[in-house]
Parts: structure tokens; C-alpha cells; sequence
């Protein structure tokens, strides 16, 4: 399948609104690694596109206290692919998520 063929205009749309995705990301990583927002809220809005379509790795990463290593062995636990996305998350998964890391999310 062939890309579909974008205007210099709509490249530069396009540019900015993922610039954007990622700088709202990026903020709300800061804001959980701060602890002004905590997991359970960020799970209310796995519908938004900016939270959604985040990768529950790197939103696991940016929690206090918690690398990179540490937040796949949660994941393997909990039975989560580290391809998956928040919006994918069943709400099993999401349980035990908030359960292991109540303290810290």
C-alpha cells in the first residue's frame, strides 16, 4: 500500500500536531513522575488520543522509584505485552497495576 501524498502544507500540519502529542506526553510523564497526577487518573482517560495511545512501558517508566527493567518485570507479572498500549489495557490489568503500585501511582 502506497502513502497517500500530503501537501508541503498538510506535512507541516501534520509536523505540528505531533509535535504537540508529544510535548502533552511529555508533560503528563513529568506530572506523574512529580506525583501531581496519579495512575488511577490517567487510566480514566485511556479514551484521550495523547493518553491512549501512550505505551504503558514508558508510562510505567516514569513513575518514581521505577526504571525501565523494573516496569517490564512488572508487565511480564502482570501478564501485558510491551508493545501494548494504555487504551488497550483490560480492566484486569489495570487492577493489578494500580494493586502492585497503589503506593507509588
Amino acid at each position: 500500500m502506497a502513502l497517500p501524498k500530503l501537501s508541503d502544507a498538510d506535512k507541516k500540519k501534520a509536523l505540528k500536531k505531533a509535535l504537540e502529542v508529544r510535548r502533552a506526553r511529555a508533560k503528563l510523564k513529568e506530572d506523574l513522575k512529580a506525583g501531581k497526577v496519579k495512575l488511577q487518573d490517567i487510566f480514566k482517560k485511556a479514551n484521550d488520543p495523547v493518553v491512549g495511545k501512550m505505551k504503558v512501558s514508558a508510562l510505567l517508566s516514569s513513575l518514581p522509584g521505577l526504571g525501565k527493567v523494573r516496569s517490564r518485570k512488572i508487565m511480564e507479572d502482570v501478564g501485558i505485552s510491551e508493545t501494548r498500549r494504555v487504551k488497550g489495557l483490560g480492566e484486569k490489568q489495570k487492577a493489578k497495576l494500580l494493586e502492585l503500585l497503589g503506593k507509588k501511582g
